[in-house]
């Protein structure tokens, strides 16, 4: 108790600071300043009560739990289902995704007035969280409310574990708090009980992220981005498709890009970056090396560029099925990697750095079913030019040979499928708790 209220104290202490540096990271972002009343807790006046109230943080999550929220809409039909980001991009993904058939709004920031006034607006009878999303104040508050609590797709790095150990005295409570936590792996499940989870409250449920499909919205998608790539029949382009890169990730790539035309100089590079505020970083980057740049927003035809920039919302997963290859941001540095199963969804062949810390299941499926292609961890940490040369030779080797890249492909399809259920499984816990 002591430690909740000091958590409480802190942060209403420190809204102020919360609401500068969400104005900070606006000035490169504008939509950061955006709704600014609902990161307090004051949501729109016309959306219902009574309903069910589920986090989804960025547009990684919303992308994951579109079938099973596609799946709450058909079970629930008379009751409002509000999907709550933290992330403008999230927002527009969910907007995008659902439009009006759902409510959504942002999740106020973690403090008690804030998260108070959007628990009293709404009323929920249950909230879902997702993944690492642990909000102690709004958690207390929910139980305190009788508002049911679910934790669906679990995750909890080792990484994780050893910095909420640091607070465990706040987070082991907030845990405990839900109702069930539905697990990726046994590995999860037991760092969660490692925090003090008590064990009948946790499960493996199984990974979310792999209910993924293919539907006409996302073919219609991928057809339009087609039309762009206007290039000549009888001179056919190779296309390498690097996603949701974060910084360093486009140096790297275009290094490595650099060494593959010398093999084929008509090899097209596909750059989405993975935040809207390093549009303009990026391309502004590729010009600096000499790269000749179409950009998406300018929704000018590809046709001998070197370089194509994504730099629009929302078209990321069509692109995957314009790609030969695809490499996934995130995977040379800290950040832990992003989700390989996406363009595993499109049986393309996907090379990822050492550093896959977010996706330590998946990964290990995928490369015991041969369905992903990993560079050493050596190459990680070491300079520039040694990890631009392996990626490049692995790239290099997988487009010149279209029978390895259609195994890879259709190896990580197969491991995609064989594992989907978990949103099915998470829906009888709903609907358990929701009849109780």
């Amino acid at each position: 108790m002591f430690s909740l209220l000091f958590y409480r104290l802190l942060f209403l202490l420190l809204l102020p600071v919360l609401i500068i540096a969400l104005l900070i990271r606006s000035r490169r972002n504008p939509d950061y300043r955006k709704r600014l009343a609902e990161r307090l807790g004051i949501i729109p006046s016309h959306f219902k009560t009574g309903g069910i109230v589920l986090h989804a943080a960025s547009v990684g999550e919303v992308i994951a739990l579109t079938s099973f929220i596609e799946q709450l809409l058909a079970t629930y039909p008379s009751l409002p289902i509000t999907v709550t980001t933290f992330t403008p991009t999230g927002s527009a993904q969910v907007q995008k995704l659902f439009g009006d058939r759902v409510q959504h709004c942002y999740l106020p920031i973690d403090v008690l007035p804030c998260s108070y006034l959007f628990l009293a607006r709404l009323k929920p009878q249950l909230m879902i969280f997702m993944e690492t999303e642990l909000w102690p104040n709004i958690i207390a508050q929910c139980q305190h409310s009788q508002i049911k609590l679910l934790l669906i797709n679990g995750r909890l790095s080792n990484n994780s574990v050893a910095n909420y150990s640091k607070i465990k005295a706040l987070i082991t409570p907030a845990i405990n708090r839900f109702d069930h936590i539905l697990c990726q792996s046994q590995e999860n499940m037991e760092n969660f009980i490692q925090l003090g989870c008590q064990e009948q409250r946790a499960l493996v449920s199984g990974n979310l992220k792999f209910d993924i499909s293919i539907n006409n919205e996302l073919e219609a998608k991928q057809a339009e981005l087609a039309k762009s790539c206007t290039f000549k029949p009888n001179k056919p382009r190779s296309v390498w498709l690097v996603a949701s890169t974060h910084p360093g990730d486009e140096a790297l790539a275009l290094s490595a890009f650099k060494q593959i035309k010398q093999q084929d100089k008509n090899t097209l590079l596909i750059l989405v970056p993975r935040h809207p505020e390093r549009f303009n970083d990026v391309a502004h980057l590729c010009l600096a090396q000499n790269f000749t740049l179409s950009k998406r927003s300018d929704n000018t035809p590809v046709s001998q560029q070197d370089i194509w920039l994504i730099d629009t919302l929302g078209e990321l997963m069509a692109a995957f099925g314009l790609a030969d290859v695809v490499t996934m941001g995130g995977s040379f540095s800290d950040v832990g990697g992003h989700n390989p199963l996406e363009p595993a969804l499109f049986k393309k062949p996907v090379v990822v750095g050492s550093n896959m810390s977010n996706f330590n299941e998946v990964l290990m499926q995928l490369k015991d079913h041969q369905g992903i292609v990993q560079l050493s961890e050596q190459a990680l940490s070491e300079h520039l030019t040694s990890t631009s040369a392996e990626l490049a030779e692995c790239v290099s080797s997988l487009l010149l040979d279209e029978k390895r890249r259609q195994k890879i492909g259709e190896n990580a399809h197969l491991v995609v499928l064989e594992n989907q259920g978990a949103s099915q499984l998470s829906l009888d816990y709903v609907q358990a708790l929701m009849a109780r």
